[in-house]
């Protein structure tokens, strides 16, 4: 045990550690998802994160360690995001023929995402800081932190919120669409994108391709309405 000890004393010390334990907890749980049939509770990154949350409470390590070797993994947000171009542009066609509906969706989306929030955090009396670092926290993570730290908020923990928002939306965004009866594959893939951002997206491509593009379609189009929605809101509630 004491060897064990040392060694892990030793590797702990190296970066790459933090992101080799990111991809392995990664696979365990798309392994976990694909035995439970992809059941939207079985959510990879859900399990991914509470395997790396017990990790670094039982090796007793900061977030900042663990950040500066798994921020490679960051890194990769803003590439993986910028790719979901490629099935927009295959349902173009798809997204010409229901404009109308797509925008009157995502304005629908974005000013409820971000006036809720506000409101619920102003009930609550949070002070300027924590309602700017609420604000964006409906949009996908590379944006909602440059929005966050631009109007002064904490964008460590609007990540945190960012993450939270989207798992809890992948989870619940299959059972509530079949609640609700709600059989277009645009319309659950675009509920998914605007209220779910990255994770619901993902959720949306396991579910049906043309779900996928258009839960992308939400996703971009929200991050780029609540950069100009969120500054605005937030004055508002100031």
């Amino acid at each position: 045990m004491r060897d064990f000890a040392d060694i892990w004393s030793y590797l702990a010390q190296t970066p790459l550690i933090w992101l080799t334990a990111t991809l392995i907890a990664y696979l365990i749980g798309d392994y976990l998802a694909q035995r439970a049939g992809r059941a939207p509770l079985a959510n990879p990154v859900l399990i991914a994160v509470v395997l790396l949350a017990a990790l670094l409470w039982a090796s007793d390590t900061s977030y900042a360690q663990y950040f500066e070797g798994a921020q490679f993994v960051h890194f990769l947000l803003g590439p993986a995001t910028v790719a979901l171009a490629i099935p927009l542009w295959h349902q173009r066609r798809a997204l010409r023929r229901a404009l109308l509906p797509v925008l009157a969706g995502l304005v629908a989306g974005s000013v409820t995402a971000v006036l809720v929030a506000l409101a619920l955090g102003q009930w609550l009396g949070l002070g300027p800081t924590l309602l700017a670092t609420l604000a964006p926290k409906g949009t996908t993570a590379p944006v909602a932190l440059g929005i966050s730290e631009s109007l002064g908020g904490s964008p460590t923990l609007t990540a945190v919120l960012v993450i939270l928002t989207g798992i809890i939306g992948a989870v619940v965004v299959t059972p509530l669409m079949n609640a609700l009866r709600i059989r277009d594959w645009r319309a659950r893939g675009l509920a998914a994108g605007v209220a779910a951002h990255g994770l619901g997206t993902a959720r949306a491509f396991q579910v049906n391709p043309q779900a996928g593009a258009f839960a992308g379609i939400g996703m971009a189009l929200n991050a780029m309405l609540t950069a100009f929605l969120a500054p605005w809101a937030l004055r508002l509630f100031l």
